[in-house]
């Protein structure tokens, strides 16, 4: 990795600014044109060094609702269920573990129904039983990976 985009990835963990040009504002600030900045976000996502940039919402404060969710899925069959999870919008991150329950998931969705919704789907078209997990409390650590 080239070390300007693990400037790029660095900058733009927390703090991405607020304004009408935001690219425009973190391109100046790593000395980049906008359209490089963008050209270099768009190749690390394609390329797989970023699985994900955009914003995070905290669902629950605009009414919404978000749960962890997780499934035991045969060896064999693990691709296609993910293929079916990950189709759905309300899918956040879907992460496989060496456990009994090997799919993990977090949903989000504009209703608290939406996540009973989003379960029923996935079960209807997987065969397979969710385990749904809504927080019961909330931690916030700031979380910041540095590349």
């Amino acid at each position: 990795m080239e070390n300007i985009d693990r400037a790029i990835i660095n900058r733009l963990q927390g703090d991405f600014p607020i304004c009408a040009q935001p690219y425009a504002a973190v391109a100046a600030r790593l000395g980049l044109s906008e359209d490089e900045l963008i050209t270099r976000i768009k190749r690390m996502l394609h390329d797989k060094i970023l699985t994900r940039f955009g914003p995070m919402f905290d669902a629950e404060k605009m009414g919404g609702a978000f749960s962890l969710a997780a499934m035991q899925i045969p060896a064999e069959d693990f691709e296609r269920v993910a293929e079916i999870v990950n189709a759905l919008p309300q899918v956040a991150h879907n992460y496989q573990r060496e456990h009994r329950l090997n799919m993990w998931f977090v949903l989000a969705t504009d209703t608290t129904q939406g996540i009973n919704d989003a379960i029923a789907c996935i079960e209807q078209a997987s065969g397979y039983h969710v385990f749904n997990m809504p927080k019961l409390e909330e931690y916030f650590i700031g979380l910041h990976f540095k590349a």
